[in-house]
């Protein structure tokens, strides 16, 4: 919660006058009820997206980030395991798309952020310059963004009981 002192909005609000206020408070009032209704759903469309169009780009081999997931998955086979996250990612989009199984198709959501990650541990040197964690590389701001994701990703699930909770 922030301290109304250092609330500028508020503070702004506060300072018009009544005949101004009832207005913007009536406007403010049907955004936010516009966002409260439809935004989880856009935010779980865009997600649903991103994940098939990335998903789909894989499975077709017309992925720009190959190299990258194949030289971090070093370990197993390559061009098996690419296509696997490529179906993988196109079953997380479907999954948020048609939230039938919202669980699951945020455990899959979950195991796959994670591994987006390993690329910062196993390929330090495409991620960072010069060894500084601070000073990303493209490679590196491509992988961190997958924060935002991550928070996008917490604001479904929290929706995840409330869907489930019968209608009264």
């Amino acid at each position: 919660m922030t301290s109304p002192h250092l609330d500028l909005e508020r503070r702004i609000e506060d300072s018009l006058p009544a005949r101004l206020r009832r207005p913007l408070d009536t406007i403010d009032s049907a955004v936010t009820t516009f966002l409260e209704r439809y935004g989880i759903t856009a935010l779980r469309i865009a997600l649903a997206v991103v994940f098939i169009w990335f998903g789909t780009l894989k499975v077709t081999g017309r992925s720009p980030v190959e190299d990258l997931v194949k030289d971090t998955i070093y370990f197993l086979p390559a061009d098996t395991f690419f296509i696997i996250i490529g179906v993988w990612e196109i079953i997380i989009g479907i999954g948020l798309l048609i939230p039938v199984a919202l669980r699951f198709t945020l455990l899959l959501f979950w195991l796959q952020m994670a591994g987006t990650f390993l690329s910062l541990i196993i390929l330090p040197g495409r991620s960072f310059q010069d060894g500084n964690p601070l000073l990303l590389t493209v490679t590196g701001e491509f992988i961190i963004k997958n924060l935002v994701l991550i928070a996008a990703g917490l604001v479904i699930g929290s929706t995840v009981r409330r869907r489930a909770s019968p209608k009264t």
